[in-house]
């Protein structure tokens, strides 16, 4: 139970940076031992982690670049002091290019509008914008279609010579990296070898990169200049196989009302559940606005008092009740919604097994206004 000096939280979710580290140090490791830099993937706010913590740490580890989805998020590290190379790929029609140009960051195009777009900019701002062009290999979101690839890389070529954009990389994206041995992984790999040849006969020399998290644990071929690990930075594996990962989030709250209840008496809307014996009920509060999936109503666990405990009825939007049976709970006590799993708590994976879908939703999820974040190990 905690005490008034350190009242333990309604909603926080706590981020091991320790955690991190070890995981990007894992990850460099790896990528290291084909020759290939590493870029740690910080969108979404780390994966609802903390762009910026998440990114000092992966960068003490060894990462040499981060990389983020949209230019706001760019810019956003560049104004918190994080001086490494940043690479952002994910614009649209509207973005401004000039101040991401003159902050150095790398960026991807994928079209000729693209192209000319950051070509502009680099004019405008007096500074050459670093370019990663894009070919879409067979994911088929972004990236150019190969009919169009020789055009953009005459273009970009041009550019190139007059000075106002260096190519810095040929990239792709993987489809299916997290089925070890689908045949689409060699095939795009092999498009993006096709892409490479053809910015080299114009007299390009960039670097190439493609792999990501699920690649750069099981495919070292694919590694070639650069790896742009995301999930495992955090700790959760994209793969069947095991690997020392440590998850980097939990997410904690406290007991806000412990009581006994006799048997009969049915919990909360649509009396779903009904205690079968007199049975201590603990009262929590946080609910599906602080990122608990509704759809554990009567599937979920908690870590309270030392054991597993279900909750029971349905999760509300800002409370979920536990069944504590005869054990002693007292008003604030400590309840560990998800953890590493070290202890016996429920983890990110099951949640996200239980709902249908993947560990990656939980973990964004969890940027909400009413759960505080917090840091331990590293520099937190």
């Amino acid at each position: 139970m905690a005490d008034q000096h350190n009242p333990l939280p309604r909603a926080e979710v706590r981020i091991d940076l320790d955690a991190v580290k070890h995981n990007v140090e894992l990850l460099t490791r790896l990528a290291g031992h084909s020759g290939a830099q590493t870029m740690a993937v910080v969108k979404a706010d780390g994966y609802g982690h903390g762009a910026v913590a998440v990114g000092n740490a992966a960068l003490a580890a060894g990462a040499s670049w981060l990389g983020v989805a949209a230019v706001d998020e760019a810019l956003a590290l560049r104004a918190a002091g994080i001086q490494a190379r940043i690479f952002c790929w994910l614009h649209t029609v509207d973005d401004n290019f000039g101040p991401a140009v003159a902050a150095g960051i790398h960026l991807s195009v994928s079209s000729l509008r693209q192209l000319w777009a950051v070509n502009s900019a680099a004019r405008a701002v007096g500074q050459e914008a670093r370019v990663h062009l894009k070919i879409d290999t067979g994911l088929t979101r972004g990236g150019c279609q190969p009919a169009d690839w020789p055009a953009l890389v005459e273009a970009a070529a041009a550019a190139h010579e007059e000075g106002t954009v260096e190519i810095a990389a040929v990239w792709s994206h993987l489809a299916n990296a997290d089925d070890v041995g689908h045949v689409s992984m060699d095939m795009q790999a092999g498009r993006l070898d096709d892409a490479y040849k053809i910015a080299l006969d114009a007299g390009l020399r960039p670097i190439r990169h493609l792999a990501n998290s699920a690649a750069t644990l099981s495919r070292p071929d694919l590694h070639f200049d650069l790896v742009r690990p995301g999930i495992a930075v955090y700790g959760l594996n994209p793969l069947p196989t095991p690997f020392d990962l440590r998850p980097a989030m939990s997410f904690r709250s406290s007991v806000s009302l412990a009581r006994r209840v006799p048997a009969g008496e049915s919990v909360s809307y649509g009396h779903t559940w009904t205690a079968e014996n007199d049975t201590t009920l603990a009262l929590v509060p946080v609910g599906y606005a602080d990122g608990v999936p509704r759809s554990l109503s009567g599937n979920m666990d908690v870590w309270l008092g030392g054991a597993r405990r279900p909750v029971v009825g349905r999760v509300c939007m800002d409370q979920v009740v536990v069944d504590c049976g005869d054990d002693p709970i007292a008003d604030g006590d400590e309840v560990l919604l998800f953890g590493p799993g070290e202890h016996g708590e429920p983890t990110v994976r099951e949640w996200a097994d239980k709902v249908g879908t993947i560990d990656y939703e939980i973990v964004t999820g969890m940027y909400r206004p009413r759960v505080r974040r917090s840091y331990v190990g590293g520099s937190g």
